[in-house]
């Protein structure tokens, strides 16, 4: 049988052989041990080189995880996470955002893969391929479409909800976040905030489509000083969200803001901004815009 090409074609095969097993012995499907699936799948699938060891060591410099050959073990690979997060969902994305460079990248790289916070948050960038390969395996594996979508039907969107989401597939609240802003037709964006400023934002493609986007990257921009980000305002459920009035957020529209304040990457801001829908033929002709922070999805998961 030959061997996938694609993270998506990874997640469908590794998943599969998930659910066959837990299907025979009556087990719930999700979440997915990543850490099971990583050390079984790989000792089967590639005997001459699979992972023996996942292990965490504490690390607060921006390190998140890394896949590397174990010295002295001939062949033999390794996982390491950032063990200072008490977040197991950031834990187990970190875990299988390695293994997706274990199953695509370690031929390309066989001094091993280092990765950033910031590298679990580029899943399409372009200048950043490998990380938005790795994040969307990951995903894949973690977040099945097919159940993601069953569980937005009849449901509102807000934090209530990804966190549900979050908890369900055992991922951090942002990669539930961007798993959903991946496929919606919602014109919608996240925004993690730090210290005032935009650390990074990624919007849908429909917002992205009708030209609203932050370059956080590329620009310092402070947070907007009448959003809940911002005023840091606990006195109410930033969860269910907000309406602002125009000019609060980027754009000349109404925005629906929904806010959490995390430690999750340190002491920061998740919202969620809604903005209204619009025809699409009000930005068919428009020109692409450049992808952003992602630069275009991007650069932003867990």
């Amino acid at each position: 049988m030959s061997l996938p090409k694609t993270p998506e074609g990874w997640a469908c095969r590794l998943a599969t052989l998930v659910y066959a097993v837990k299907d025979a012995h009556q087990l719930d499907r999700l979440p997915v041990d990543v850490r099971e699936v990583a050390m079984d799948f790989s000792r089967e699938a590639f005997p001459e080189a699979p992972i023996t060891e996942i292990t965490g060591v504490k690390d607060s410099q921006g390190f998140e995880g890394m896949l590397l050959p174990i010295p002295g073990r001939k062949g033999e690979w390794g996982i390491i996470y950032n063990d200072t997060s008490k977040s197991e969902g950031r834990t187990n994305f970190s875990i299988a955002h390695e293994l997706g460079h274990y199953l695509l990248h370690r031929v390309k790289f066989p001094s091993g893969k280092r990765c950033s916070n910031r590298d679990m948050m580029d899943w399409n960038s372009e200048e950043a391929q490998i990380e938005g390969e790795a994040n969307r395996f990951a995903a894949g594996i973690l977040m099945p479409l097919d159940d993601f979508r069953t569980e937005l039907q009849r449901k509102s969107i807000d934090l209530h909800l990804f966190a549900d989401l979050a908890e369900r597939y055992k991922v951090s609240l942002t990669a539930a976040i961007l798993r959903w802003l991946g496929f919606t037709d919602q014109r919608a964006m996240i925004v993690v905030g730090k210290d005032g400023y935009i650390d990074w934002a990624w919007s849908s493609k429909s917002l992205l489509r009708s030209g609203v986007f932050y370059r956080a990257r590329q620009e310092t921009v402070e947070l907007p000083p009448s959003s809940l980000a911002a005023q840091r305002d606990d006195s109410h459920d930033g969860k269910s969200g907000i309406l602002h009035p125009p000019g609060v957020w980027l754009g000349d529209e109404q925005v629906t803001e929904m806010t959490v304040f995390t430690e999750e990457y340190g002491n920061m801001t998740i919202s969620v901004l809604i903005y209204p829908k619009i025809h699409e033929c009000a930005f068919d002709d428009a020109d692409e815009v450049e992808e952003d922070v992602v630069d275009r999805f991007a650069r932003r998961m867990r």
